[in-house]
């Protein structure tokens, strides 16, 4: 599959059973600045998919809309349901949305009530919270944390947390923002590792080009909030015009 330059067209990719849709996506903070000018992008199940671009182009605005933090014109839809202001808790149980700093997403005294947090409030038995906070620290090797302070951890643990945090919830698809920034070698590729296994759907947003080169087959292109590029990985990064164009560089 060539890499496709996109204008407003959407991006054709074809699966059976689309997690994720976004169609003709715009929105504008309230100074003016344009910081999506028609989004599209589709990803299927099991995708893992890297975004990329230079700062400002957008790539933490989309994800803010996937699960309604922010929303704009357009439209999103999640396993076939489309964002809406009614099923806004469906949504965000579907989309586990992990933020760059792991400090804005871990505020309970430990590990144990911090995964537990999403699941007690979707008003699940306590033996099925239980159960999913067991599953979702082992998906991410923190078994053994479970009882620790969340405050007291490394940035590198703290956000393997993070992550279990949204995978209690069971969600259909998995967002990161920069997930290896201000990771050591040994943290970076743990996280990477721990990426590459779990099976779920997932969109990532990263500056890191060695990451998604190791780990993501298809990369997605932001630039001035527009979807620039969409295609393999190993044809966007040997596109050298295209990446300097969009202010990227090779791993």
């Amino acid at each position: 599959m060539p890499v496709t330059h996109i204008t407003n067209q959407f991006p054709q990719h074809d699966c059976g059973g689309d997690v994720l849709a976004v169609n003709d996506l715009h929105f504008s903070y309230p100074d003016g600045h344009v910081a999506l000018n028609g989004v599209s992008l589709k990803l299927c199940e099991g995708d893992k998919v890297a975004l990329v671009g230079p700062n400002g182009a957008g790539k933490s605005t989309l994800m803010l809309h996937l699960n309604g933090i922010l929303g704009g014109r357009g439209e999103v839809e999640v396993a076939g349901m489309r964002l809406m202001r009614d099923n806004l808790p469906a949504i965000r149980a579907m989309v586990g949305l992990v933020f760059q700093n792991p400090d804005d997403q871990l505020f309970s005294p430990t590990v144990f009530e911090d995964v537990a947090f999403g699941p007690l409030h979707m008003g699940l038995s306590e033996a099925e919270v239980r159960s999913r906070v067991d599953a979702a620290l082992e998906a991410v090797r923190m078994t053994t944390y479970r009882d620790r302070l969340s405050h007291h951890l490394s940035v590198g643990e703290k956000k393997r947390i993070a992550i279990a945090t949204v995978l209690s919830m069971k969600p259909s698809l998995l967002v990161l923002d920069e997930p290896s920034a201000g990771l050591d070698p040994r943290a970076r590729r743990t996280l990477i590792n721990l990426l590459r296994e779990l099976p779920i759907t997932m969109l990532v947003s990263t500056h890191d080009m060695k990451m998604v080169q190791d780990l993501f087959p298809r990369t997605v292109v932001m630039d001035e909030g527009r979807v620039v590029a969409d295609g393999p990985t190993a044809d966007i990064l040997k596109n050298e015009e295209l990446l300097t164009a969009h202010g990227l560089e090779k791993p």
